[in-house]
C-alpha cells in the first residue's frame, strides 16, 4: 500500500542535529554538536523539592486540566522579569507553551499561508527553518555582520510585499553566537516600522551573557510589532518543555485559539513545579553560576582554537550563550570534514544545516556549554587535525 502523505511534508526534512546526536551517543564521541545545556548546572534538588511541594500541597489541582493561557502566578512572574529588564508585557500578553520551539510552531500557524514570505538570518536557527518549512513560506535569507543582519540585504528584502514575518535571534545567535548592537537594533526597526511585517526575537540565551552589557529588546523599539519567545530551558531545565510567546492583544487572540486546537494546554504540573521553583529560590544566583561556568568553557575552547587552527580558519568569539561559528578555507566542506571527525571521535554540526537558500558548506557551528575542559581541550585537538589533514 502506498501512504499518501501531505505535500507539506516533501518540503521539511529530519532534523540534521537529532540525527546527529544519534551517531554521538557513543561515550567515546567527544560531542560540540548538540545545543545542550551543561547538565551540572541543573537544580536537581530544588526541583524535586518544589515538586514534593507542590504535589503535596496541591496536588489535585496541579493534576487537573488548565486554561490555555497557562499558569498565571508563572505568566506574573515573567512579566515582572520583563519589567526589570525595561519591557512592558502583562501577563495576558503571556502565553505559556511547550518551550519556545512551540511558539514557533503556533506563529507559523497564525501568520503564514503557502507561499507567504519571511524573513530569516543567514545562517539561521535550524529548527525555525524546520518550523516555518511546514506552511510551505519563501524563505528571504538576509547575511549576518558582526553587529547583526546586513541592512542592505534586510531593505532588499522587506521590497518583497509578502514578507509577513522576520524571526531573528538578536542576543547570541544560533548558530553564529554573535549580538546585535544597539545601533543595529535600533536601523532595523526604523527599517521595519510602518511595515506589515511582524519582528520575532527569539531570545532562549539572553540571560547567558557573560561579557559585556545587556543590549535592548526589540520590543523597546517596535512595540506591539514584536513578538517575545522565551524558554526556561537554558536558565531551569530544557526537559521540562516550557517557554512563552509574549505578544499584543491583537495576536495574543489568535495564538490562543491555535494553542487550544494544538494541545489544550502546556504541561500544568511543570508550569506549578517551575513557579514553585522560583518562589523558592534566588533565580539571578542560579544564573550567575551557569554564566561562571559557561564562560570558562567558552574561554578555552577559544584558547585552544587560537592555538591549533590553522590561521585561515575563523571563528566567533561570542559574549555569551552556547554556541561559537567556524569558517573553513571556502574550498574545505564541512560535511566531508565531520564525516572524517566522528572517526576521530569528535562532533559538530556542519554549517549547511542553518541555511534556509543554500549555502554555508564551509561552516560549522561549535557547542561549548556542554562539555569540560578536558572534552574541550582533546575535541579541539582532534577537531585540529582533521581540519589540517585536508589542508595538505
Amino acid at each position: 500500500m502506498t501512504r499518501i502523505f501531505a505535500d507539506r511534508m516533501s518540503c521539511v526534512h529530519k532534523s540534521f542535529v537529532r540525527e546527529i546526536l544519534k551517531v554521538t551517543e557513543d561515550p567515546d564521541v567527544i560531542s560540540f554538536a548538540g545545543g545542550l545545556p551543561n547538565p551540572r548546572c541543573f537544580p536537581v534538588q530544588e526541583i524535586a523539592a518544589a515538586a514534593e511541594k507542590v504535589l503535596v500541597e496541591c496536588g489535585e489541582a496541579a493534576l487537573q486540566y488548565a486554561t490555555s493561557e497557562g499558569y498565571l502566578p508563572l505568566r506574573q512572574m515573567i512579566a515582572q522579569r520583563y519589567a526589570r529588564q525595561g519591557v512592558k508585557v502583562t501577563p495576558s500578553e503571556i502565553l505559556i507553551t511547550n518551550g519556545s520551539q512551540q511558539g514557533l510552531d503556533l506563529l507559523g500557524k497564525v501568520f503564514l499561508n503557502k507561499g507567504d514570505g519571511i524573513i530569516v538570518e543567514r545562517p539561521t536557527y535550524l529548527a525555525a527553518i524546520q518550523s516555518f518549512g511546514l506552511f510551505e513560506p519563501k524563505f528571504h535569507s538576509v547575511p549576518l555582520q558582526e553587529d547583526g543582519v546586513d541592512p542592505v540585504a534586510l531593505e532588499k528584502a522587506l521590497a518583497q510585499d509578502d514578507c509577513k514575518l522576520f524571526y531573528a535571534v538578536p542576543n547570541f545567535q544560533n548558530p553564529t553566537g554573535i549580538t546585535y548592537s544597539q545601533e543595529k537594533r535600533r536601523e532595523v526597526a526604523e527599517k521595519l516600522r510602518g511595515r506589515n511585517t511582524i519582528f520575532i526575537e527569539d531570545n532562549p540565551y539572553g540571560e547567558l551573557r557573560f561579557i559585556g552589557e545587556d543590549k535592548p529588546s526589540m520590543k523597546t523599539f517596535l512595540g506591539d510589532d514584536c513578538v517575545q519567545l522565551g524558554s526556561f530551558s537554558k536558565v531551569v531545565s530544557p526537559g521540562i518543555r516550557l517557554g512563552w510567546i509574549a505578544a499584543c492583544p491583537e495576536i495574543m487572540e489568535k495564538l490562543i485559539v491555535a494553542k487550544q486546537a494544538s494541545d489544550l494546554h502546556s504541561n500544568y504540573l511543570c508550569q506549578r513545579i517551575v513557579h514553585q521553583y522560583l518562589l523558592d529560590n534566588e533565580i539571578e544566583r542560579h544564573i550567575a553560576r551557569i554564566r561562571l561556568v559557561y564562560r570558562k568553557q567558552r574561554d578555552h575552547m577559544v584558547k585552544m582554537m587560537e592555538e591549533s587552527f590553522p590561521e585561515n580558519v575563523s571563528f566567533t568569539r561570542p559574549e555569551g550563550g552556547m554556541f561559537l561559528w567556524v569558517t573553513l578555507p571556502e574550498e574545505m566542506s564541512s560535511l566531508e570534514l565531520f564525516n572524517l571527525a566522528i572517526k576521530e571521535n569528535v562532533a559538530f554540526v556542519p554549517g549547511e544545516a542553518f541555511y534556509a537558500n543554500g549555502g554555508g558548506t564551509n561552516t560549522m557551528r561549535l557547542n561549548f556549554s556542554n562539555s569540560d575542559e578536558d572534552k574541550i581541550s582533546a575535541g579541539i585537538m582532534r577537531l585540529a587535525r582533521v581540519i589540517k589533514s585536508q589542508e595538505s
